[in-house]
């Protein structure tokens, strides 16, 4: 019998971090995240893991066309860049001064935003 939780689960990438790709088609290149996916575990990078939608002409949309849009990655191919040093680091959860769980740079020990 499979048990339910109500907890989303604490993926440390959230919309709005820079991150960069370290496996699939855009490795090495940087980007910021769009969207959090919580219940896939992914993510949509601006840039990264473009798709090629084809789209008909319609009454709304008379040109239709080709239109290529960015296609969710998922976070284990994802690294937050430091803020700090601007370099790709591991993320951590610590109790800031005011006793609230805060992300952390596992690389330099700095609270993130």
């Amino acid at each position: 019998m499979e048990r339910k939780y109500n907890k989303r689960p604490k993926l440390g990438i959230r919309k709005g971090d820079k991150v960069r790709v370290i496996a699939g088609n855009d490795k090495g290149k940087e980007g910021k995240v769009l969207e959090v996916l919580v219940k896939e575990n992914r993510a949509i990078v601006e840039g990264m893991n473009l798709v090629v939608r084809h789209e008909k002409p319609s009454a709304g949309k008379p040109e239709g066309g080709i239109k290529r849009t960015e296609a969710p990655i998922h976070i284990s191919n994802l690294m937050l860049i430091d803020p700090a040093t601007g370099k790709p680091t591991r993320i951590g959860r610590k109790l800031n001064e005011k006793g609230k769980l805060q992300r952390y740079s596992k690389k330099t020990g700095e609270f993130i935003k």
